[in-house]
């Protein structure tokens, strides 16, 4: 038996955002949530596009919710979303069979961001071999620059400037290239490793992968996730998420008096709304911020202390 008309209009979706030079995230994405909304469909009877109701993905949607959190149940939302609008701009759908459903709802509170504890446990498993260093400046540089763990594993040597520090992304999430900072731990760190590697140029990866009894490769995301997992088992502690790097950034920098226009430039975000999901500040954030800033105390002069 061929493939359904399903999965066709699933290759056309893909093949339409290659077309468009979507990022290899973005079709990851679409390609992970996608392929199993397909097969729930075709292990239901339903081939062709015509047959989407919407009851079949509220089935759907239902289904996740016994395994998926809500943040997770609304990122398969947000894919099957772009599909089905891509079937009704292509004529494939007549009626849009989303309409009448609600959004699952996720809770804006910011997720959690790695501490500052755990990183330097982290740092403290790395000793003096090159994969070593590799990983401290590694660590170092998530969490004094807020990368996305992409654009980390895309940067190359010539996009490093250690007389200042700064590291140009050229491949940022909004297509916009931004300019980052490491800090003189992170400097530091990044100078011993790239001291210790041969024949460093400046078109070669920033960062390597070793292989045992083979030739280093580029480091790839997969790989840097297991560098974060490897040191936390070293170090004793949970493993942090890839993400909770740039939410540690944005939160000790804002602690630090970073103001949120300069704060959404180095993270390569366009809006403040965006931005406020990574802020998570607890009680004693609030209250340091409300003691120099209290306008009853100020009247009095006893505030900014």
């Amino acid at each position: 038996m061929g493939p359904s008309g399903l999965s066709l209009e699933l290759d056309a979706f893909v093949a339409d955002l290659r077309a468009g030079q979507r990022r290899q995230g973005t079709l990851r994405f679409y390609a992970q949530k996608l392929g199993p909304f397909v097969d729930y469909l075709t292990a239901s009877g339903i081939w062709r596009p015509e047959e989407l109701m919407p009851d079949a993905i509220r089935g759907f949607m239902l289904k996740l919710a016994e395994s998926h959190s809500p943040g997770g149940c609304h990122a398969y939302w947000r894919a099957i979303r772009a599909f089905t609008r891509f079937m009704l701009r292509e004529g494939a759908l007549g009626r849009d069979p989303m309409a009448a459903l609600r959004a699952p709802h996720v809770d804006q509170q910011p997720l959690e961001p790695v501490s500052l504890a755990d990183v330097q446990a982290m740092v403290g498993t790395c000793k003096r071999s090159e994969r070593d260093l590799r990983d401290a400046s590694i660590l170092l540089v998530l969490l004094d620059t807020g990368l996305r763990a992409n654009e980390a594993v895309a940067l190359d040597v010539g996009d490093l400037d250690l007389r200042d520090g700064s590291l140009l992304i050229r491949t940022a999430k909004n297509r916009t290239p931004r300019v980052v900072i490491c800090g003189a731990n992170a400097r530091r760190a990044l100078g011993r490793y790239l001291r210790m590697r041969r024949h460093v140029g400046g078109d070669g990866p920033l960062w390597l992968a070793y292989h045992r009894g083979g030739p280093t490769t580029r480091l790839t995301y997969a790989g840097l996730r297991e560098i974060v997992r490897r040191r936390a088992r070293l170090a004793d502690i949970a493993a942090p998420t890839l993400h909770s790097f740039r939410r540690a950034f944005a939160i000790e920098m804002l602690r630090n008096g970073a103001d949120l226009i300069t704060l959404g430039r180095m993270m390569g975000h366009g809006s403040l709304p965006v931005l406020r999901r990574y802020l998570r500040q607890d009680k004693t954030d609030l209250i340091s911020v409300h003691r120099v800033c209290s306008p009853a105390d100020s009247m009095t002069g006893r505030g900014r202390r």
